[in-house]
Formats: C-alpha cells, sequence, structure tokens
C-alpha cells in the first residue's frame, strides 16, 4: 500500500478531467483518469483505488449503473465513492447518496473544497488511507514517518506488514476476511493470495512480540481480527 493515495477520475468532459487530474496531483495524489464506465470498471478490476470520483452522465453505461455495480459486488461494496456531476437537484443528490454514492459534488466546484471532501470521506470510510496515527495499548503506528513502537520501542516491520497493521488498527475489533485484507493490501494485486495473509500475520506477530500475539487474533472460518482491549 503507497502512502500516496490513488484516485479514479471518471469524467468524460476533457477540462473536467484535465482540471480535476492537475489538482489532485498538485494534492499529493495519484491519478488515473478515463473517460467512460467501461473503461473505468477494467481499471478497478485490475487494482482498487482509494477512491473514486464519478461522473453521472457518462457515454454507454452511467455512473449510475456503475456505482450500483460497485456497491453490489463484495469486493467493490466498501470503496469510497464521489460523485462529480453538473446535475444539482436535490433529487439528484438524493438519488446519488441512495445509489451509494459517499458524497456529491456539483459542478462548477472548488478544486480545495473537492480535495478537502476527498479526504473526509477517507477519513471516514478508509481511515487507514488518510494518514492519522494511531495507538492501540502497547502499539502506536505513524502513518507520515512509517514508523512502529511498543511500548516506546522501535519495531522493524516490512512494507507489507506494515499496511497491514495500519489497516488492522484503523478497524479494531472487527473481524476481518481474508478477502478484506487482500483488498486492503495493494488493492487485491494478483500477486497475494489468500494465504498469503497468514504468512504476513505471523510475521507481524513475531515482529510485535507478545503484543501481537495478544492482539491479533486468529477467528476461525473467517480471518482476523484485532482487539483493542489488549495490553
Amino acid at each position: 500500500m503507497s502512502d500516496v493515495k490513488r484516485i479514479l477520475v471518471i469524467e468524460d468532459e476533457v477540462s473536467i478531467q484535465e482540471l480535476l487530474c492537475y489538482s489532485l496531483e498538485q494534492a499529493g495524489f495519484e491519478v488515473i483518469a478515463v473517460a467512460t464506465a467501461e473503461q473505468g470498471l477494467a481499471e478497478i478490476r485490475s487494482e482498487l483505488p482509494s477512491i473514486v470520483l464519478l461522473d453521472l452522465m457518462l457515454p454507454g453505461m452511467s455512473g449510475v449503473a456503475l456505482a450500483k455495480q460497485l456497491r453490489s459486488d463484495s469486493r467493490t461494496r466498501d470503496l469510497p465513492l464521489i460523485m462529480v456531476t453538473a446535475r444539482a437537484e436535490e433529487s439528484d443528490r438524493v438519488g446519488g447518496l441512495d445509489i451509494g454514492a459517499d458524497d456529491y459534488v456539483t459542478k462548477p466546484f472548488s478544486p480545495r473544497e473537492l480535495i478537502s471532501r476527498i479526504r473526509a470521506v477517507l477519513r471516514r470510510r478508509a481511515p487507514h488511507l488518510a494518514g492519522e496515527p494511531v495507538e492501540i495499548g502497547l502499539v502506536h503506528l505513524d502513518p507520515a514517518a512509517r514508523t512502529v513502537t511498543v511500548e516506546g520501542q522501535p519495531v522493524d516491520l516490512g512494507p507489507t506488514e506494515f499496511d497491514l497493521l495500519q489497516y488492522l488498527m484503523h478497524h479494531p475489533n472487527r473481524a476481518m476476511t481474508r478477502e478484506q485484507l487482500l483488498n486492503a493490501l495493494r488493492g487485491d494485486h494478483k500477486a497475494l493470495v489468500d494465504r498469503t495473509v497468514d504468512v504476513y500475520v505471523r510475521r507481524l506477530r513475531g515482529a510485535l512480540g507478545p503484543a501481537g500475539e495478544a492482539m491479533i487474533e486468529t477467528v476461525r472460518g473467517i480471518g482476523y481480527k484485532l482487539t483493542s482491549t489488549a495490553e
């Protein structure tokens, strides 16, 4: 999981697409831009982005149809999604939110406000991508510095173990399936498979020592859970 958030822009108006790409790249995001829902779906199938900006009115498959498809698939059900559209009627906004959009931005828009909304959605829906430090029990993780400490002592983690711990710490006390963890790591990159998660969990527990053994539980038949009550 890179520290740079990967945003997929699905927008067919060239001027709007260029404005979005420029503004987002200036804000430090990695941007992939396509003009149709079909192209967007192909990008999503290849690798999950951090968030999708989706125009409602697109050639071919509509933004609404794509949003419904994303929300009906377990792999993309929780993918952060913001509608960016010229349709400003209340019924359009309500409709967009009803089909699963996390926010609804109307054109013309302020790039600064849009970026603020993107970060707010990431904090709410994907806190492990928002770059906020987190502390649970004896473990402190700082995403910006890419550091982890246990009782104030630094712990050396590989990049994937760090990303796994970051995700688990932002979703405490929730049983996570291996598929969910794979989706969080590398955007479900094809190089990772279900049992690969077991290897990384074992390494993570070992690196954290007794704190890791106590905090990261195996949930039989499901996957893993990080408990916030372990000390």
